[in-house]
Protein backbone atom coordinates (compact mmCIF):
# COMPACT_ATOMS: atom_id res chain seq x y z
CA UNK A 1 0.00 0.00 0.00
CA UNK A 2 1.57 3.12 -1.03
CA UNK A 3 0.29 5.62 1.88
CA UNK A 4 2.19 2.91 3.94
CA UNK A 5 5.03 3.28 2.31
CA UNK A 6 5.88 6.65 1.84
CA UNK A 7 6.80 7.72 5.17
CA UNK A 8 9.33 4.37 4.84
CA UNK A 9 10.74 6.16 1.68
CA UNK A 10 11.04 9.83 3.04
CA UNK A 11 12.91 8.37 5.70
CA UNK A 12 15.34 6.44 3.72
CA UNK A 13 16.11 9.88 1.33
CA UNK A 14 16.91 11.16 4.56
CA UNK A 15 19.32 8.93 5.70
CA UNK A 16 20.99 9.34 1.97
CA UNK A 17 21.19 12.67 2.62
CA UNK A 18 23.13 12.49 5.73
CA UNK A 19 25.12 9.75 4.78
CA UNK A 20 26.67 11.81 1.80
CA UNK A 21 26.83 15.46 3.53
CA UNK A 22 28.73 13.19 6.45
CA UNK A 23 33.20 13.96 6.40
CA UNK A 24 35.07 11.00 5.52
CA UNK A 25 35.61 8.43 9.03
CA UNK A 26 38.42 5.84 9.21
CA UNK A 27 37.62 2.42 9.26
CA UNK A 28 37.38 1.96 12.51
CA UNK A 29 34.15 4.59 12.44
CA UNK A 30 32.86 4.04 9.74
CA UNK A 31 30.68 0.57 10.98
CA UNK A 32 28.33 2.65 13.69
CA UNK A 33 27.41 5.33 10.93
CA UNK A 34 26.39 2.41 8.49
CA UNK A 35 24.33 0.47 11.37
CA UNK A 36 22.05 3.80 12.04
CA UNK A 37 19.62 3.58 8.77
CA UNK A 38 19.48 -0.29 9.48
CA UNK A 39 18.72 0.39 13.63
CA UNK A 40 15.69 3.06 12.01
CA UNK A 41 13.86 0.14 9.98
CA UNK A 42 13.76 -2.39 13.14
CA UNK A 43 12.51 0.49 15.38
CA UNK A 44 9.86 1.90 12.71
CA UNK A 45 7.58 -1.40 12.92
CA UNK A 46 5.06 -2.49 10.03
CA UNK A 47 1.35 -2.19 10.56
CA UNK A 48 -0.05 -5.73 10.94
CA UNK A 49 -2.69 -8.28 12.18
CA UNK A 50 -1.88 -9.14 15.70
CA UNK A 51 -3.60 -11.89 17.61
CA UNK A 52 -4.78 -10.49 20.89
CA UNK A 53 -7.62 -13.82 21.81
CA UNK A 54 -5.52 -17.34 20.57
CA UNK A 55 -7.27 -20.63 19.56
CA UNK A 56 -5.98 -23.66 21.17
CA UNK A 57 -7.14 -26.42 19.09
CA UNK A 58 -6.19 -29.32 21.47
CA UNK A 59 -8.38 -28.41 24.40
CA UNK A 60 -10.58 -25.73 22.91
CA UNK A 61 -9.48 -23.02 25.13
CA UNK A 62 -9.33 -19.25 24.60
CA UNK A 63 -5.98 -17.42 26.09
CA UNK A 64 -5.94 -13.45 25.92
CA UNK A 65 -2.45 -12.01 25.06
CA UNK A 66 -2.78 -9.36 27.39
CA UNK A 67 0.52 -8.16 26.38
CA UNK A 68 -0.02 -7.75 22.61
CA UNK A 69 -3.29 -5.81 23.55
CA UNK A 70 -1.80 -3.62 26.48
CA UNK A 71 1.09 -2.48 23.64
CA UNK A 72 -1.68 -1.62 21.28
CA UNK A 73 -4.56 0.15 23.84
CA UNK A 74 -2.26 1.25 26.34
CA UNK A 75 -0.46 3.83 23.91
CA UNK A 76 0.33 7.41 25.29
CA UNK A 77 -1.43 9.00 22.14
CA UNK A 78 -4.55 6.64 22.82
CA UNK A 79 -4.96 4.73 25.80
CA UNK A 80 -7.46 8.18 27.55
CA UNK A 81 -9.38 8.24 24.01
CA UNK A 82 -13.43 6.81 23.76
CA UNK A 83 -12.66 3.63 21.76
CA UNK A 84 -14.85 2.50 18.29
CA UNK A 85 -14.31 -0.81 17.77
CA UNK A 86 -15.86 -2.29 14.94
CA UNK A 87 -15.82 -6.16 14.47
CA UNK A 88 -16.75 -8.45 11.76
CA UNK A 89 -17.87 -12.18 12.54
CA UNK A 90 -20.09 -14.88 10.79
CA UNK A 91 -19.45 -18.43 9.23
CA UNK A 92 -15.88 -19.07 7.64
CA UNK A 93 -14.65 -18.69 4.20
CA UNK A 94 -17.48 -16.11 3.59
CA UNK A 95 -15.18 -12.92 3.06
CA UNK A 96 -14.71 -11.32 6.50
CA UNK A 97 -10.87 -10.86 6.04
CA UNK A 98 -11.48 -9.36 2.53
CA UNK A 99 -13.98 -7.10 3.71
CA UNK A 100 -11.65 -5.51 6.69
CA UNK A 101 -9.20 -4.72 4.25
CA UNK A 102 -11.63 -2.35 2.63
CA UNK A 103 -11.92 -1.18 6.17
CA UNK A 104 -8.20 -0.78 6.54
CA UNK A 105 -7.83 1.28 3.19
CA UNK A 106 -10.55 3.87 3.94
CA UNK A 107 -8.76 4.23 7.46
CA UNK A 108 -5.20 4.62 6.07
CA UNK A 109 -6.73 7.24 3.01
CA UNK A 110 -9.76 9.08 3.73
CA UNK A 111 -10.42 10.53 0.10
CA UNK A 112 -12.70 10.02 -2.60
CA UNK A 113 -10.14 7.61 -3.97
CA UNK A 114 -9.85 5.52 -1.37
CA UNK A 115 -10.93 2.29 -2.75
CA UNK A 116 -6.83 1.99 -4.02
CA UNK A 117 -5.63 1.76 -8.29
CA UNK A 118 -6.95 -1.17 -10.34
CA UNK A 119 -3.51 -2.51 -10.40
CA UNK A 120 -3.49 -2.38 -6.34
CA UNK A 121 -3.29 -6.03 -4.71
CA UNK A 122 -5.05 -6.26 -1.33
CA UNK A 123 -3.27 -6.46 1.50
CA UNK A 124 -3.68 -6.06 5.34
CA UNK A 125 -5.80 -8.70 7.33
CA UNK A 126 -5.03 -12.31 5.79
CA UNK A 127 -7.35 -13.20 3.02
CA UNK A 128 -7.24 -15.80 0.58
CA UNK A 129 -9.84 -18.27 -2.01
CA UNK A 130 -10.66 -21.35 -1.08
CA UNK A 131 -12.59 -23.59 1.32
CA UNK A 132 -10.38 -23.98 4.27
CA UNK A 133 -10.52 -21.52 7.39
CA UNK A 134 -7.96 -18.85 7.17
CA UNK A 135 -8.58 -16.85 10.71
CA UNK A 136 -8.49 -18.27 14.33
CA UNK A 137 -9.18 -16.74 17.28
CA UNK A 138 -9.62 -12.78 17.30
CA UNK A 139 -7.15 -10.35 15.78
CA UNK A 140 -7.02 -6.64 15.78
CA UNK A 141 -4.60 -4.39 13.30
CA UNK A 142 -2.16 -3.02 14.93
CA UNK A 143 -2.77 0.68 14.14
CA UNK A 144 -5.19 1.91 16.38
CA UNK A 145 -6.62 4.98 14.23
CA UNK A 146 -7.22 8.26 15.61
CA UNK A 147 -10.08 10.24 14.23
CA UNK A 148 -11.42 14.01 14.51
CA UNK A 149 -15.43 13.57 14.41
CA UNK A 150 -17.05 16.53 13.68
CA UNK A 151 -18.16 17.98 17.11
CA UNK A 152 -14.10 18.25 17.66
CA UNK A 153 -13.70 15.44 20.16
CA UNK A 154 -10.66 12.50 18.92
CA UNK A 155 -11.77 8.87 19.10
CA UNK A 156 -9.71 5.77 18.63
CA UNK A 157 -10.97 3.46 15.84
CA UNK A 158 -9.88 -0.31 16.32
CA UNK A 159 -10.52 -3.23 13.45
CA UNK A 160 -11.51 -6.61 15.11
CA UNK A 161 -11.17 -9.49 12.39
CA UNK A 162 -12.58 -12.77 14.30
CA UNK A 163 -12.63 -16.73 13.27
CA UNK A 164 -15.22 -18.14 11.28
CA UNK A 165 -17.76 -19.86 13.07
CA UNK A 166 -18.87 -23.55 11.95
CA UNK A 167 -15.82 -24.98 10.57
CA UNK A 168 -14.60 -28.29 11.05
CA UNK A 169 -12.35 -27.67 13.70
CA UNK A 170 -14.69 -25.58 15.69
CA UNK A 171 -17.39 -26.57 18.51
CA UNK A 172 -20.31 -24.91 18.76
CA UNK A 173 -19.01 -23.89 22.52
CA UNK A 174 -15.95 -21.95 20.57
CA UNK A 175 -17.95 -20.52 17.55
CA UNK A 176 -19.98 -19.09 20.83
CA UNK A 177 -17.21 -17.66 22.79
CA UNK A 178 -15.39 -15.77 19.62
CA UNK A 179 -19.22 -14.58 18.62
CA UNK A 180 -20.07 -13.44 22.27
CA UNK A 181 -16.48 -12.15 23.33
CA UNK A 182 -16.63 -10.15 20.26
CA UNK A 183 -20.23 -8.51 20.57
CA UNK A 184 -19.55 -7.55 23.99
CA UNK A 185 -16.47 -5.46 22.80
CA UNK A 186 -17.20 -4.43 19.96
CA UNK A 187 -19.28 -0.76 19.23
CA UNK A 188 -20.75 -2.51 15.87
CA UNK A 189 -20.85 -5.99 15.11
CA UNK A 190 -20.75 -6.92 11.62
CA UNK A 191 -23.11 -10.30 10.85
CA UNK A 192 -21.73 -11.31 7.99
CA UNK A 193 -23.99 -13.60 5.98
CA UNK A 194 -23.75 -15.20 2.11
CA UNK A 195 -27.05 -14.66 0.08
CA UNK A 196 -29.99 -14.24 2.51
CA UNK A 197 -31.21 -14.23 6.13
CA UNK A 198 -32.25 -17.72 7.13
CA UNK A 199 -33.94 -18.99 9.99
CA UNK A 200 -31.03 -20.90 10.98
CA UNK A 201 -28.67 -17.65 11.03
CA UNK A 202 -31.03 -16.17 13.75
CA UNK A 203 -31.23 -18.96 15.83
CA UNK A 204 -27.61 -19.04 15.71
CA UNK A 205 -27.19 -15.38 16.34
CA UNK A 206 -30.08 -15.50 19.25
CA UNK A 207 -27.93 -18.53 20.94
CA UNK A 208 -24.41 -16.14 20.53
CA UNK A 209 -26.13 -13.26 22.14
CA UNK A 210 -27.83 -15.13 24.76
CA UNK A 211 -24.30 -16.76 25.43
CA UNK A 212 -22.81 -13.31 25.90
CA UNK A 213 -25.73 -11.72 27.66
CA UNK A 214 -25.19 -14.81 30.61
CA UNK A 215 -21.37 -13.69 30.84
CA UNK A 216 -22.45 -10.12 31.58
CA UNK A 217 -22.49 -8.88 35.47
CA UNK A 218 -25.21 -6.88 35.13
CA UNK A 219 -28.30 -6.94 32.52
CA UNK A 220 -29.06 -3.54 30.23
CA UNK A 221 -32.34 -2.60 28.80
CA UNK A 222 -30.04 -3.32 25.78
CA UNK A 223 -26.97 -5.55 26.58
CA UNK A 224 -25.27 -4.52 23.33
CA UNK A 225 -25.02 -1.90 20.26
CA UNK A 226 -25.21 -1.60 17.19
CA UNK A 227 -25.88 -5.07 14.82
CA UNK A 228 -25.04 -4.75 11.23
CA UNK A 229 -26.57 -7.79 8.93
CA UNK A 230 -24.35 -7.87 5.71
CA UNK A 231 -25.89 -9.77 2.93
CA UNK A 232 -23.46 -10.92 0.76
CA UNK A 233 -23.65 -12.06 -2.87
CA UNK A 234 -27.12 -10.42 -2.97
CA UNK A 235 -29.16 -12.02 -6.26
CA UNK A 236 -32.10 -10.45 -5.86
CA UNK A 237 -31.98 -6.29 -6.49
CA UNK A 238 -35.01 -6.56 -8.41
CA UNK A 239 -36.47 -7.10 -5.08
CA UNK A 240 -34.36 -4.79 -2.55
CA UNK A 241 -32.15 -2.71 -4.06
CA UNK A 242 -28.48 -3.35 -2.87
CA UNK A 243 -27.30 -0.87 0.04
CA UNK A 244 -28.72 0.36 3.01
CA UNK A 245 -32.23 1.46 2.16
CA UNK A 246 -32.96 -2.27 0.15
CA UNK A 247 -31.52 -3.72 3.21
CA UNK A 248 -33.72 -1.56 5.74
CA UNK A 249 -36.90 -2.97 3.52
CA UNK A 250 -35.59 -6.72 3.23
CA UNK A 251 -34.63 -6.79 6.79
CA UNK A 252 -37.76 -5.19 8.64
CA UNK A 253 -39.77 -8.03 6.86
CA UNK A 254 -37.30 -10.84 7.72
CA UNK A 255 -37.44 -9.80 11.53
CA UNK A 256 -41.23 -8.79 11.46
CA UNK A 257 -43.12 -10.76 14.55
CA UNK A 258 -46.56 -11.99 13.33
CA UNK A 259 -49.48 -13.24 14.97
CA UNK A 260 -49.68 -16.17 13.09
CA UNK A 261 -46.10 -17.12 13.35
CA UNK A 262 -45.03 -20.35 15.98
CA UNK A 263 -44.36 -18.91 18.89
CA UNK A 264 -40.67 -20.04 18.27
CA UNK A 265 -40.06 -18.01 15.78
CA UNK A 266 -41.71 -14.92 17.46
CA UNK A 267 -38.86 -15.52 20.71
CA UNK A 268 -36.31 -15.74 18.19
CA UNK A 269 -36.86 -12.15 16.84
CA UNK A 270 -37.94 -10.58 19.81
CA UNK A 271 -34.90 -11.75 21.70
CA UNK A 272 -32.62 -10.33 18.73
CA UNK A 273 -34.60 -6.78 18.91
CA UNK A 274 -34.10 -6.97 22.72
CA UNK A 275 -30.27 -7.51 22.30
CA UNK A 276 -29.09 -4.76 20.28
CA UNK A 277 -29.99 -0.67 20.66
CA UNK A 278 -29.48 -0.54 16.36
CA UNK A 279 -30.29 -2.99 14.00
CA UNK A 280 -29.31 -2.61 9.86
CA UNK A 281 -28.86 -4.35 6.94
CA UNK A 282 -26.51 -4.14 3.84
CA UNK A 283 -27.00 -5.86 0.86
CA UNK A 284 -23.56 -6.34 -1.41
CA UNK A 285 -23.93 -7.73 -4.80
CA UNK A 286 -21.64 -10.72 -6.00
CA UNK A 287 -17.70 -9.34 -6.73
CA UNK A 288 -17.74 -11.53 -9.70
CA UNK A 289 -16.40 -14.99 -11.18
CA UNK A 290 -12.94 -13.89 -10.96
CA UNK A 291 -13.11 -13.05 -7.48
CA UNK A 292 -14.90 -16.50 -6.87
CA UNK A 293 -13.10 -19.07 -9.18
CA UNK A 294 -9.26 -17.63 -10.14
CA UNK A 295 -7.35 -18.92 -7.36
CA UNK A 296 -4.65 -16.45 -8.21
CA UNK A 297 -6.94 -13.60 -7.49
CA UNK A 298 -5.35 -11.15 -4.99
CA UNK A 299 -7.86 -8.37 -4.36
CA UNK A 300 -6.76 -5.96 -7.46
CA UNK A 301 -10.14 -4.06 -8.42
CA UNK A 302 -9.96 -4.76 -12.06
CA UNK A 303 -10.87 -8.46 -11.27
CA UNK A 304 -14.17 -7.26 -9.16
CA UNK A 305 -17.76 -6.09 -10.67
CA UNK A 306 -18.47 -2.43 -10.76
CA UNK A 307 -21.61 -3.35 -9.03
CA UNK A 308 -19.37 -4.52 -6.21
CA UNK A 309 -17.16 -1.42 -5.77
CA UNK A 310 -20.64 0.53 -6.43
CA UNK A 311 -21.80 -0.73 -2.85
CA UNK A 312 -18.72 -1.50 -1.20
CA UNK A 313 -18.25 2.70 -1.77
CA UNK A 314 -21.24 2.85 0.31
CA UNK A 315 -20.38 0.38 2.49
CA UNK A 316 -17.56 1.25 4.07
CA UNK A 317 -18.13 4.94 4.71
CA UNK A 318 -21.51 4.16 6.21
CA UNK A 319 -19.12 2.24 9.35
CA UNK A 320 -15.89 4.63 9.16
CA UNK A 321 -16.89 7.94 7.89
CA UNK A 322 -16.36 10.19 11.04
CA UNK A 323 -19.67 11.55 11.39
CA UNK A 324 -20.92 7.42 11.42
CA UNK A 325 -18.49 6.63 14.00
CA UNK A 326 -20.04 4.65 16.84
CA UNK A 327 -18.26 4.97 20.41
CA UNK A 328 -18.41 2.11 22.14
CA UNK A 329 -20.42 2.37 25.36
CA UNK A 330 -21.18 -0.05 28.29
CA UNK A 331 -23.89 0.26 30.61
CA UNK A 332 -24.23 3.74 29.23
CA UNK A 333 -21.10 4.91 29.83
CA UNK A 334 -17.94 5.65 26.74
CA UNK A 335 -15.29 3.03 27.26
CA UNK A 336 -11.61 4.53 26.29
CA UNK A 337 -9.10 1.98 24.75
CA UNK A 338 -7.49 1.65 28.82
CA UNK A 339 -10.77 0.33 29.73
CA UNK A 340 -11.28 -2.12 27.07
CA UNK A 341 -8.50 -4.02 28.43
CA UNK A 342 -10.03 -4.30 31.05
CA UNK A 343 -13.03 -5.25 29.55
CA UNK A 344 -11.03 -7.96 27.53
CA UNK A 345 -9.33 -9.06 30.82
CA UNK A 346 -12.76 -9.52 32.71
CA UNK A 347 -14.75 -11.03 29.68
CA UNK A 348 -11.92 -13.86 28.56
CA UNK A 349 -11.61 -15.18 32.61
CA UNK A 350 -15.49 -16.06 32.01
CA UNK A 351 -15.39 -18.17 29.36
CA UNK A 352 -12.33 -19.73 30.65
CA UNK A 353 -14.66 -20.80 33.53
CA UNK A 354 -16.66 -22.81 34.21
CA UNK A 355 -19.63 -20.72 35.30
CA UNK A 356 -21.62 -20.64 32.12
CA UNK A 357 -23.64 -23.72 30.47
CA UNK A 358 -21.72 -24.82 27.54
CA UNK A 359 -23.57 -24.07 24.14
CA UNK A 360 -24.79 -27.49 22.50
CA UNK A 361 -25.25 -28.07 18.89
CA UNK A 362 -29.51 -28.35 17.67
CA UNK A 363 -29.13 -32.33 17.57
CA UNK A 364 -27.95 -32.73 20.68
CA UNK A 365 -30.08 -30.61 22.60
CA UNK A 366 -32.86 -31.84 20.96
CA UNK A 367 -31.44 -35.30 21.48
CA UNK A 368 -31.26 -34.32 25.60
CA UNK A 369 -34.29 -33.08 25.17
CA UNK A 370 -36.13 -36.69 23.85
CA UNK A 371 -34.56 -38.85 26.40
CA UNK A 372 -35.69 -36.05 29.12
CA UNK A 373 -38.93 -36.55 27.79
CA UNK A 374 -39.24 -40.33 27.93
CA UNK A 375 -37.47 -40.19 31.22
CA UNK A 376 -40.33 -38.19 32.50
CA UNK A 377 -42.71 -40.49 30.69
CA UNK A 378 -41.72 -43.61 33.14
CA UNK A 379 -41.35 -41.97 36.06
CA UNK A 380 -44.75 -40.73 35.75
CA UNK A 381 -46.14 -44.11 34.98
CA UNK A 382 -44.08 -45.86 37.64
CA UNK A 383 -45.56 -43.30 40.34
CA UNK A 384 -48.94 -43.71 39.31
CA UNK A 385 -48.91 -47.44 39.42
CA UNK A 386 -47.36 -46.88 43.22
CA UNK A 387 -50.15 -45.11 44.49
CA UNK A 388 -52.38 -47.25 43.38
CA UNK A 389 -50.93 -49.91 45.39
CA UNK A 390 -49.73 -47.49 48.36
CA UNK A 391 -51.38 -43.94 47.80
CA UNK A 392 -52.48 -41.48 50.39
CA UNK A 393 -55.71 -43.43 50.71
CA UNK A 394 -54.11 -47.21 50.44
CA UNK A 395 -53.72 -48.79 53.74
CA UNK A 396 -50.82 -50.01 55.05
CA UNK A 397 -48.78 -52.96 52.73
CA UNK A 398 -46.27 -55.49 53.77
CA UNK A 399 -42.76 -54.13 53.18
CA UNK A 400 -42.00 -57.44 50.96
CA UNK A 401 -44.94 -56.75 48.81
CA UNK A 402 -43.94 -53.40 48.63
CA UNK A 403 -40.54 -53.81 47.19
CA UNK A 404 -41.99 -56.64 44.69
CA UNK A 405 -44.46 -53.98 43.39
CA UNK A 406 -41.24 -51.56 42.85
CA UNK A 407 -39.25 -54.11 41.20
CA UNK A 408 -42.36 -54.64 38.77
CA UNK A 409 -43.40 -50.84 38.07
CA UNK A 410 -39.37 -50.69 37.76
CA UNK A 411 -39.00 -52.82 34.70
CA UNK A 412 -41.92 -51.49 33.22
CA UNK A 413 -41.01 -48.12 33.34
CA UNK A 414 -37.66 -48.95 31.84
CA UNK A 415 -39.36 -50.85 28.76
CA UNK A 416 -41.30 -47.76 28.36
CA UNK A 417 -38.25 -45.45 28.01
CA UNK A 418 -37.19 -47.86 25.79
CA UNK A 419 -39.58 -48.16 23.87
CA UNK A 420 -40.29 -44.16 23.02
CA UNK A 421 -38.15 -42.89 19.93
CA UNK A 422 -35.32 -40.88 20.90
CA UNK A 423 -32.70 -39.12 19.34
CA UNK A 424 -28.89 -39.64 20.10
CA UNK A 425 -28.11 -43.74 19.64
CA UNK A 426 -28.21 -46.03 22.20
CA UNK A 427 -24.75 -45.17 24.04
CA UNK A 428 -26.45 -41.18 24.72
CA UNK A 429 -29.55 -42.70 25.52
CA UNK A 430 -28.18 -45.34 28.11
CA UNK A 431 -27.15 -42.33 30.63
CA UNK A 432 -30.96 -41.35 30.65
CA UNK A 433 -31.74 -44.81 31.25
CA UNK A 434 -29.36 -45.05 34.06
CA UNK A 435 -30.67 -41.64 35.43
CA UNK A 436 -34.41 -42.65 35.05
CA UNK A 437 -33.64 -46.14 37.29
CA UNK A 438 -32.24 -44.08 39.66
CA UNK A 439 -34.97 -41.57 40.51
CA UNK A 440 -36.97 -44.27 40.51
CA UNK A 441 -35.48 -45.85 43.21
CA UNK A 442 -35.46 -42.47 44.85
CA UNK A 443 -38.86 -42.54 44.38
CA UNK A 444 -39.44 -45.94 46.37
CA UNK A 445 -37.69 -44.68 48.89
CA UNK A 446 -40.60 -41.63 49.66
CA UNK A 447 -42.76 -44.76 49.08
CA UNK A 448 -41.82 -47.27 51.31
CA UNK A 449 -41.42 -44.28 54.50
CA UNK A 450 -44.79 -43.19 53.59
CA UNK A 451 -45.52 -46.83 53.87
CA UNK A 452 -44.05 -47.50 57.23
CA UNK A 453 -46.11 -44.10 58.17
CA UNK A 454 -48.86 -45.79 58.34
CA UNK A 455 -48.40 -48.59 60.20
CA UNK A 456 -49.88 -48.00 63.56
CA UNK A 457 -47.40 -49.97 65.76
CA UNK A 458 -44.28 -47.74 63.75
CA UNK A 459 -46.53 -44.87 64.68
CA UNK A 460 -46.48 -45.52 68.42
CA UNK A 461 -43.19 -46.75 68.18
CA UNK A 462 -41.74 -43.43 69.83
CA UNK A 463 -44.61 -42.95 72.74
CA UNK A 464 -43.75 -46.57 73.64
CA UNK A 465 -40.68 -46.16 73.60
CA UNK A 466 -40.69 -43.38 75.92
CA UNK A 467 -43.57 -44.52 78.43
CA UNK A 468 -41.19 -47.80 78.36
CA UNK A 469 -38.31 -45.83 79.49
CA UNK A 470 -40.63 -43.90 82.42
CA UNK A 471 -42.11 -47.61 83.46
CA UNK A 472 -38.88 -48.63 84.08
CA UNK A 473 -37.19 -45.71 85.56
CA UNK A 474 -40.43 -45.68 88.22
CA UNK A 475 -39.65 -49.26 88.75
CA UNK A 476 -36.04 -49.22 89.61
CA UNK A 477 -36.80 -45.67 91.51
CA UNK A 478 -38.97 -47.54 93.91
CA UNK A 479 -36.83 -50.68 94.15
CA UNK A 480 -33.48 -48.72 94.60
CA UNK A 481 -35.27 -46.07 97.02
CA UNK A 482 -36.79 -49.23 98.91
CA UNK A 483 -33.46 -50.47 99.72
CA UNK A 484 -31.86 -47.45 100.73
CA UNK A 485 -29.86 -46.87 96.91
CA UNK A 486 -31.37 -43.44 97.05
CA UNK A 487 -28.47 -41.86 94.56
CA UNK A 488 -29.70 -44.18 92.11
CA UNK A 489 -33.54 -43.58 92.81
CA UNK A 490 -32.65 -39.73 91.97
CA UNK A 491 -31.25 -40.63 88.69
CA UNK A 492 -33.93 -42.54 87.66
CA UNK A 493 -36.57 -40.24 88.86
CA UNK A 494 -34.27 -37.94 86.57
CA UNK A 495 -34.16 -39.99 83.50
CA UNK A 496 -37.96 -40.86 83.89
CA UNK A 497 -38.93 -36.74 83.99
CA UNK A 498 -36.72 -36.20 81.12
CA UNK A 499 -38.55 -38.93 79.51
CA UNK A 500 -42.06 -37.67 80.07
CA UNK A 501 -41.19 -33.88 78.95
CA UNK A 502 -39.72 -35.39 75.78
CA UNK A 503 -43.29 -37.53 75.53
CA UNK A 504 -44.90 -34.00 75.93
CA UNK A 505 -42.96 -32.37 73.68
CA UNK A 506 -43.63 -34.86 70.80
CA UNK A 507 -47.33 -34.76 71.68
CA UNK A 508 -47.18 -30.88 71.06
CA UNK A 509 -45.13 -31.30 67.31
CA UNK A 510 -47.56 -34.16 66.26
CA UNK A 511 -50.24 -31.70 66.98
CA UNK A 512 -49.07 -28.72 65.82
CA UNK A 513 -46.84 -29.38 63.58
CA UNK A 514 -44.55 -26.68 64.48
CA UNK A 515 -40.99 -27.94 65.49
CA UNK A 516 -40.86 -30.44 63.25
CA UNK A 517 -37.26 -30.67 63.52
CA UNK A 518 -37.09 -31.24 67.25
CA UNK A 519 -39.95 -34.15 66.58
CA UNK A 520 -37.85 -35.65 63.94
CA UNK A 521 -34.73 -35.81 66.62
CA UNK A 522 -37.09 -37.60 69.23
CA UNK A 523 -38.41 -39.64 66.65
CA UNK A 524 -34.55 -40.65 66.11
CA UNK A 525 -33.86 -41.20 69.31
CA UNK A 526 -36.48 -43.32 70.39
CA UNK A 527 -35.55 -45.50 67.09
CA UNK A 528 -32.22 -45.95 67.78
CA UNK A 529 -33.08 -46.92 71.35
CA UNK A 530 -36.35 -49.37 70.56
CA UNK A 531 -33.67 -51.10 68.02
CA UNK A 532 -30.58 -51.23 70.45
CA UNK A 533 -33.09 -52.96 72.98
CA UNK A 534 -34.43 -55.53 70.39
CA UNK A 535 -31.09 -56.73 69.68
CA UNK A 536 -30.50 -57.42 73.22
CA UNK A 537 -32.97 -59.10 73.64
CA UNK A 538 -32.94 -61.00 70.34
CA UNK A 539 -29.11 -61.74 71.45
CA UNK A 540 -30.08 -63.01 74.93
CA UNK A 541 -32.65 -65.58 73.25
CA UNK A 542 -30.13 -66.91 70.77
CA UNK A 543 -27.65 -67.39 74.10
CA UNK A 544 -30.98 -69.23 75.65
CA UNK A 545 -31.14 -71.66 73.20
CA UNK A 546 -27.65 -72.25 72.42
CA UNK A 547 -28.12 -73.12 76.18
CA UNK A 548 -30.67 -75.36 76.52
CA UNK A 549 -29.77 -77.32 72.95
CA UNK A 550 -26.71 -78.46 74.37
CA UNK A 551 -26.99 -78.44 78.33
Amino acid sequence: MTHLMAPRAEADSETDEEWEQAPELTAADQSPVKEQPVEEVVVEEKARPIQIVLAHEDDHKFELDTAALEKLLLQEDVRDLNVVVVSVAGAFRKGKSFLLDFMLRYMLNQSDSWVGADDEPLTGFSWRGGCERETTGIQVWSQVFVVNKPDGSKVAVLLVDTQGAFDSQSTIKDCATVFALSTMTSSVQVYNLSQNIQEDDLQHLQLFTEYGRLALEEIYLKPFQSLMFLIRDWSYPYEHNYGLEGGKRFLEKRLQVKQNQHEELQTVRKHIHSCFSNIGCFLLPHPGLKVATNPMFDGRLKDIDDDFKEALGNLVPLLLAPENLVEKEIGGAKVTCRDLVEYFKAYIKIYQGEELPHPKSMLQATAEANNLTAVAGGKDTYSRSMEMVCGGDKPYIAPADLERCHEEFKECSVRQFRSVKKMGGEDFCKKYQEQLEGELDEAYSNFHKHNEGKNIFYAARTPATLFVVMFTTYIVSGLTGFIGMNTIAVLANLVMGVALITLCMWAYVKYSGEFRDVGTIIDLLAETLWEQVGTDMSVDKGVLCFHRFFY
